[in-house]
């Protein structure tokens, strides 16, 4: 079958499981500036079993959800015992880029502060993201000429994870990408200025970056491209490749989240990319 026709008849299964999963955490909602979107949510566990604090960008086509849609995936995550941040930013095409990146940038700087205010370390922080979230972090942790004009200390960060990022623009890729790539953009736009594998910089910061090659949406080449760059620049990166029945693009990207370890091997790849860091 049709990776995409596959990706889009995962979606019935997906939501029915995201609206009965069970939310055990009460995150804090913390705005960091004017707009609906431009918040951040805060998972305390209830027992805390990590130094390390991950920070999650979600997915969407930069166009859809907030991180309360993403509850789910707060809640596996401190009940993995990690201290847990879901940031959100302003959608397109309303909003075109680079207000996404600006507002990624700023609610990363907010929560640092919001942590370390709670007497958090925030030394040790592991930034992730799903998707069009994969994107924005990307560049966030590897794009310095982006967050030094922001003024954005990320010298926190030890590690990267991107699950099913578009990182590079050139490889090639079906319509439905194109088009919520046209609808990011504005027109006449350098999207270089935007692309994570033409921004990215030498950094001592590891990646590991989560794919697959019947993803449906994303270009497995896009991760490949990554890691080329990388071995390039002198960075490390890792490739995961997702295989099994749930290898499409929202499975892989945010589903895995709905599971435990003992039965996603992407999800304990996850976690214990983490755990070694």
């Amino acid at each position: 079958m049709n990776d995409l026709i596959r990706e889009n008849l995962s979606y019935f299964d997906i939501y029915k499981r995201v609206f009965s999963a069970e939310k055990a955490v009460t995150p804090v909602r913390v705005p960091y500036a004017k707009g609906r979107d431009r918040y951040f949510l805060y998972y305390e566990p209830d027992n805390v079993k990590s130094d390390k604090v991950i920070v999650w960008v979600h997915g969407g086509g930069w166009n859809s959800f907030e991180p309360a849609f993403f509850d789910f995936v707060g809640q596996c995550i401190a009940n993995a015992g990690y201290r847990f941040v879901s940031v959100g930013y302003r959608l397109s095409p309303l909003n075109k880029y680079p207000r996404q990146i600006v507002d990624v940038c700023r609610g990363y700087e907010k929560a640092v502060h919001f942590l370390n205010s709670r007497g958090i370390d925030t030394s040790k922080i592991v930034m992730t993201g799903s998707s069009a979230g994969a994107h924005l972090a990307s560049i966030l942790c590897y794009g310095k000429n982006v967050t030094k004009r922001l003024g954005i200390d990320t010298s926190g960060i030890i590690g990267f994870i991107g699950l099913g990022g578009p990182y590079s623009f050139s490889v090639k890729t079906g319509l439905p990408m194109r088009m919520l790539l046209d609808m990011l953009f504005p027109i006449a736009y350098d999207r270089k200025k935007g692309e994570p594998l033409f921004l990215m910089e030498k950094s001592p910061v590891p990646m590991l970056l989560i794919q697959s090659r019947h993803d449906g949406l994303i270009n497995f080449q896009c991760a490949e491209s990554m890691r080329q760059k990388a071995a390039e620049l002198g960075n490390s990166c890792e490739i995961y490749e997702v295989t099994g029945k749930k290898d499409t693009h929202s499975w892989y990207t945010a589903g895995l989240f709905l599971d435990t370890r003992e039965n996603d091997p992407t999800l304990d790849k996850f976690f214990s990319w983490i755990e070694r860091l």
